[in-house]
């Protein structure tokens, strides 16, 4: 199982960086956005399940300081701090802003399932810490739809305005950053109700 899960979070990081994908909505918006998801939302919970209570897993060794709603904290400065429009356009310009991004990204993501899912995590902190995640990737992801001029310089793809560009990549974040985090949340809220209903009255 961690060795399955370890090669499918390797996959789609190798696939969300040099794959068909990026090739083909190249350096929209929306394609950022797609690489964004690829790395918290798919990579980063398969690379959690893969190194969870292993000697490379963090938060086993410091559970206090990495716990999940300081990891849910982390994610959300990164991911609010790269989308403001001054930081997103240096990363989309400047290589090694590009790399400081990405690297972030999998970061935060990595240690908010490292620390909701590990075997030393709370079950109710973990659920909490996924479920305001999920929240403010809809919160974000609708400001992205919904604004009524573009917030970045960029080009557009698949024949799409700038505008419906961004909007397209809110949709995204939307859909699978919000969906994703709240499926953690609710697979760890039922794990929860399942060992409660295990223990003897």
């Amino acid at each position: 199982m961690r060795g399955t899960a370890l090669l499918g979070g390797v996959t789609v990081l190798a696939l969300a960086w040099a794959g068909p994908i990026p090739a083909l909505l190249g350096p929209s918006f929306s394609g950022g956005m797609v690489r964004h998801m690829a790395l918290v939302a798919l990579a980063a919970p398969l690379l959690a399940i893969g190194l969870t209570g292993t000697r490379f897993d963090p938060t086993r060794r410091w559970p206090r300081l990495l716990g999940p709603i300081a990891a849910s904290l982390v994610e959300f400065l990164f991911v609010w701090s790269w989308h403001m429009p001054g930081p997103h356009e240096a990363a989309s310009e400047n290589l090694g802003f590009r790399a400081l991004e990405q690297a972030s990204f999998l970061l935060a993501g990595l240690l908010l399932w490292l620390s909701s899912i590990g075997p030393g995590a709370q079950g109710a902190g973990g659920i909490l810490a996924l479920l305001l995640t999920s929240m403010h990737m809809t919160l974000l992801g609708a400001l992205l739809t919904l604004a009524p001029r573009p917030l970045y310089h960029h080009e557009a793809c698949l024949g799409l305005t700038v505008l419906e560009d961004q909007s397209l990549g809110g949709v995204i974040m939307l859909l699978v950053g919000g969906l994703a985090y709240m499926a953690g949340g609710l697979f760890l809220a039922a794990r929860l109700l399942r060992e409660d209903a295990r223990k003897p009255a």
